[in-house]
């Protein structure tokens, strides 16, 4: 019995000994978005009794920027940190003629968003989990804090992660509901048609490596 104990002692410290040398050896990345390579939409569908008489409205970001960090062979410790300028919101959908594209944009800057008053959306994460699909591939869900509108939520993004070289990609989709930020809608047909209280968000970020840090631990 001593040295089945003394056995299992020496193996616990083995791995206690692999695992730490193992944290020590793990580089904490930083990237930073490449805007010019990234999507990011937001999908408000119509709804109301004449809602076939409406167009839902495919919106893009155009003005955003952030930086992501991770260890890319595990994902953890990971965080995000992102931010958008609200003006930058435009009507993309082609159903829409140009001049009803300058109207429904002007009213999302002075209406819906408030630019002048909330010019910026911001996103810091407070935790990320991680389940490793494949090399270089993984689920994630990041958790934080999203504020929109002067109005700051818990929020919850589910997304893929991959990393190829000093390029980091996540893509995914996330739903909020428009009143949990007091974000008012427009509607047509004398309120006939409306827009929705979800509102659905897709994107596929692109991010550089700018930085690798070594852990110790």
């Amino acid at each position: 019995m001593k040295y089945l104990i003394i056995a299992v002692a020496a193996v616990l410290s083995g791995l206690l000994f692999t695992s730490a040398r193992s944290f020590s050896n793990q580089q904490l990345s930083r990237y930073r978005i490449d805007t010019a390579k990234s999507t990011f939409m937001v999908h408000a569908n119509r709804t109301g009794p004449l809602w076939f008489k409406g167009h839902s409205h495919r919106i893009a970001v155009r003005d955003f920027s952030g930086e992501a960090s991770l260890t890319p062979n595990v994902l953890n410790p990971a965080s995000l940190l992102m931010t958008v300028r609200a003006a930058s919101l435009e009507e993309t959908d082609p159903v829409f003629t140009p001049v009803q594209k300058e109207i429904i944009n002007k009213e999302l800057d002075e209406i819906v968003l408030e630019s002048a008053k909330y010019p910026e959306i911001s996103f810091k994460s407070t935790a990320v989990t991680a389940s490793l699909l494949r090399a270089g591939s993984s689920d994630v869900k990041i958790k934080g804090d999203l504020t929109l509108h002067g109005v700051t939520r818990s929020i919850e993004i589910p997304a893929t992660v991959s990393v190829d070289g000093n390029t980091m990609r996540a893509s995914g989709r996330f739903e909020i509901d428009r009143k949990d930020f007091n974000i008012k809608a427009t509607n047509a047909f004398y309120g006939l048609v409306r827009v929705k209280h979800d509102l659905k968000f897709e994107f596929d970020i692109v991010a550089k490596r700018i930085e690798s840090v070594g852990l110790t631990g």
